[in-house]
C-alpha cells in the first residue's frame, strides 16, 4: 500500500469518527453509508421478504446494527462469513436530573460509562450527542429524536497545581464530585430552574414539557489528525472501536460486487454495550444475532432447521482494537509477542478465553492475510496481566462458529483520545474486504 492510499483511508475514518459521536450516531451514520451502497433498510419487528442477491440492514434499538449481503448462490445450510464490532466507547453519560449549580457555575451531573481513563477527559472541549424521547399520542410509542450539538459545549477544568501540589504524583479523581462538566454561568435563579432540559429543548426545537427522557453521551469534541514526521500516525477520539466498525462497513458494502457468484451469506453486527459487558438486549451477550439469522432464513424462505448446519461450517471475525507495545513502558508487553503500530492488525490470543482462540480459525485468517499480502501480527498479554476482553468469546457462545478476535494496535486505549498507525486502517479494511469476497 502507498502512503497516499493509507492517508486517504485514514481520512475517511477521520470523517467517520467526527460524525459517529455516540452509539446512536454510529448507527445513523452506518445506515447512511449502507443506503448509499444500495442496502435496503428492514424493520426489526416486521416480516422480511428477502431474495438471494439482496443487500439489507436493520437497526436494533437505535444503538446496534446488523447488515447482510446474500450471495445469489447461497443455499440453506450454507456458509456464513460474519464480522462484528462495537458501537460504544468509554465516556460520560448525562443523568436524568442533570443541573448542578454552584456560585453561578452550571455543571452537569454525569455517570462514568465503561473503563475510561478519567484524567484524559479534563481540560478538553466536550460536546453531547444521543437520543431524546418525546411525548406522543400513542402511549406505547413515544417519539424519539437524535441530537448532537456538534460543537464544543462543555469542559472539566483541572485543579491548579498550586491547590494540589501532589497532582504529578498521581491523584484519584472522584467520579461523582470531580468529573462534572461545566456548561454555563447562570446567575438568574429563574434561569437555573430546569436549565439543561430547556437547553436541550432549544437544541431539538421542541417544547421542554414534551421531553420525557433522554439518553445522552458526553464526548470529546476534538477532531482527529494525522501526525508524525511522515504523517504515519493517526490520533482521534473513539478509535476503540470505530476503526473496526468502519472496516466492517467498508467490507460489507464492497462485497456487493461479487454477489452474482457468491455462495455465502456475508453479515456484520455492530453491537452496543461492549464496554460494560455486553449483557443487554442489544449487546453481544444476548440472543439478538440468533434472532436476526432466524429471520433471514425465514425471509428467504429456508428451513430454519438447517441454520445450525450453517453455524458449524462458518467463520466469524470479532474486530476490536489491540494493545500496541508502548515504547515508554517496555515491561508491560509480552517479550516475544509485541504488537507494533504499522505492522498490520493483530490476532489476539488468550488461552483463558478472554479472546476467542481456535487454532484452525487463526490459520484461516493467517492464510487470508498471506494470500492477499496483508501484514498481520499476533498478540498475547503478559502472563502476569489479565488484560481485557471483547466480543469474540461472548458472541461465539451463542453463534458456535470458528471465531478469531483481532484488531488494529492502538496506544492510549480508553483515553479520551487514542493513537494508531495510519496504514493499519488500510490493512484491516483490506482484510475484511477479502474475507467477504
Amino acid at each position: 500500500m502507498t502512503k497516499k492510499e493509507s492517508n486517504k483511508t485514514v481520512k475517511e475514518l477521520m470523517h467517520f469518527t467526527e460524525r459517529a459521536t455516540s452509539p446512536f450516531q454510529v448507527v445513523e451514520e452506518s445506515g447512511r453509508l449502507l443506503r448509499e451502497a444500495g442496502f435496503e433498510e428492514l424493520k426489526l419487528a416486521s416480516p422480511w421478504s428477502l431474495k438471494r442477491g439482496g443487500t439489507y440492514f436493520v437497526p436494533v434499538y437505535g444503538t446496534t446494527l446488523f447488515a447482510f449481503a446474500i450471495g445469489k448462490k447461497f443455499e440453506e445450510g450454507g456458509v456464513i462469513h460474519a464480522a462484528c464490532a462495537h458501537t460504544d466507547h468509554p465516556c460520560l453519560r448525562v443523568k436524568p436530573k442533570a443541573d448542578v449549580c454552584s456560585c453561578g457555575y452550571m455543571k452537569l451531573d454525569v455517570e462514568v460509562y465503561g473503563g475510561a481513563i478519567l484524567n484524559t477527559w479534563l481540560d478538553r472541549p466536550l460536546s453531547i450527542a444521543g437520543q431524546v424521547t418525546l411525548k406522543s399520542d400513542d402511549l406505547y410509542e413515544p417519539v424519539t429524536k437524535l441530537v448532537d450539538w456538534g460543537r464544543p459545549l462543555l469542559t472539566i477544568p483541572n485543579l491548579a497545581i498550586h491547590m494540589n501540589r501532589e497532582v504529578n504524583n498521581g491523584v484519584r479523581l472522584n467520579e461523582q464530585s470531580e468529573m462534572m462538566p461545566l456548561i454555563a454561568m447562570v446567575h438568574d435563579k429563574l434561569e437555573q430552574e430546569n436549565y439543561f432540559v430547556n437547553l436541550l429543548a432549544k437544541e431539538c426545537k421542541v417544547a421542554a414539557e414534551d421531553i420525557l427522557d433522554f439518553d445522552l453521551y458526553v464526548y470529546n469534541a476534538e477532531k482527529g489528525c494525522l501526525l508524525g514526521a511522515q504523517e504515519e500516525f493517526f490520533s482521534a477520539p473513539r478509535l476503540d472501536n470505530l476503526t473496526s466498525c468502519y472496516a466492517c462497513l467498508q467490507g460489507i458494502t464492497s462485497s456487493v460486487q461479487t454477489l452474482d457468484t457468491l455462495d455465502r451469506l456475508n453479515l456484520i453486527a455492530l453491537y452496543d454495550n461492549e464496554e460494560i459487558g455486553s449483557r443487554t438486549k442489544q449487546g453481544a451477550n444476548s440472543l439478538i444475532a440468533n434472532f436476526i439469522l432466524e429471520k433471514i432464513y425465514d425471509g428467504l424462505p429456508f428451513s430454519r432447521a438447517r441454520l445450525t448446519d450453517s453455524y458449524f461450517q462458518s467463520v466469524m471475525l470479532s474486530l476490536d482494537v489491540a494493545h500496541a507495545h508502548h515504547p515508554n513502558y517496555e515491561q508491560k508487553s509480552d517479550p516475544n509477542l509485541r504488537v507494533i503500530c504499522g505492522r498490520g492488525p493483530a490476532i489476539k490470543i488468550s488461552y483463558s478465553q478472554r479472546y476467542a482462540t481456535d487454532t484452525k480459525a487463526i490459520g484461516i485468517v493467517s492464510q487470508l492475510c498471506e494470500a492477499n499480502k496483508i501484514p498481520y501480527q499476533k498478540f498475547v498479554n503478559r502472563s502476569d496481566m489479565a488484560g481485557g476482553s471483547t466480543l469474540g468469546t461472548i458472541t461465539s457462545a451463542y453463534l458456535p462458529m470458528r471465531t478469531v478476535d483481532l484488531g488494529v494496535g492502538v496506544l492510549a486505549m480508553h483515553s479520551a483520545r487514542e493513537f494508531m498507525a495510519a496504514e493499519d486502517q488500510t490493512a484491516i479494511n483490506t482484510l475484511v474486504y477479502c474475507f467477504f469476497l
